[in-house]
């Protein structure tokens, strides 16, 4: 029953995934993610019910549009897979818990703001806003997380990446951190609590580091380069989802 019950939740876990892609191709274009239904981006003809089919679908195909022939970006399949192998992996940690809907309702939204930010340097605030208030409420109520933690964490998780940014622009006069960020920290620590925070800015600030100086290399040097944080704050949420209690043990309590 354990493992038809982790094939299921894989399963669903790809249809949300396939309902992210059509968020973050059309969430920063201003347009409905419910119609019309969804359509091949080279050629504009409608997909029809079995191309549309998570994962499947693109082996099928072998990457490419039945109308047109035009290459299918592996960017689907990655966010669909993505998406299914977390469901897993939370159900595996939370089981079919209320705590697993919330945890994989943040992960989801969190994989959203990634996608978006790396093609366009946007978090949207369609996301990020409502987002706050209903990480807070789904912490307390389904994460257990105790009203207080919950509370610092969103005000301490805006408030900190807000002054790192401040600090920034006055040492280099330029900005090198949205406000998307910081709405999204917000969220994060709404979510995860306060202890969560240190854990998120270190890992997150030390791959974006290193992927940061590796890309500016890769362009021969260029300083100005921007690069997103989103996706690196959205790596280090997730990876304390699963790795958060022995973080806080080693980082506070220096123990474990």
């Amino acid at each position: 029953m354990t493992d038809l019950a982790g094939i299921v939740v894989f399963v669903l876990g790809a249809v949300v995934g396939s309902f992210l892609n059509v968020c973050i191709w059309r969430i920063p274009q201003g347009l409905s993610i419910v119609s019309p239904a969804s359509s091949c981006p080279q050629c504009g003809h409608s997909i029809r019910f079995y191309d549309n089919i998570p994962l499947v679908s693109y082996l099928l195909l072998r990457g490419r549009c039945r109308s047109c022939g035009e290459r299918i970006s592996l960017r689907y399949p990655l966010v669909e897979g993505l998406t299914a192998l977390m469901a897993l992996l939370l159900f595996w940690k939370f089981g079919l818990t209320l705590k697993f809907a919330a945890a994989f309702l943040f992960v989801s939204a969190l994989i959203l703001v990634a996608f978006i930010d790396i093609d366009h340097q946007i978090i949207p605030d369609v996301i990020s806003l409502p987002g706050i208030p209903i990480c807070f409420l789904l912490s307390v109520f389904l994460m257990e997380l105790p009203f207080m933690e919950a509370l610092l964490g969103l005000v301490l998780g805006g408030g900190s990446l807000y002054l790192i940014a401040v600090l920034y622009e006055l040492a280099t006069k330029r900005e090198g951190m949205g406000g998307g960020d910081i709405k999204l920290l917000a969220m994060m620590g709404a979510f995860l609590g306060w202890k969560s925070l240190l854990f998120i800015l270190l890992v997150s600030s030390l791959v974006g580091a290193v992927v940061g100086i590796s890309v500016m290399w890769a362009k021969g040097g260029d300083m100005k380069y921007a690069v997103p944080f989103g996706p690196f704050l959205s790596l280090a949420a997730t990876a304390y989802l699963f790795v958060g209690d022995y973080a806080v043990n080693l980082l506070l309590y220096h123990q474990i």
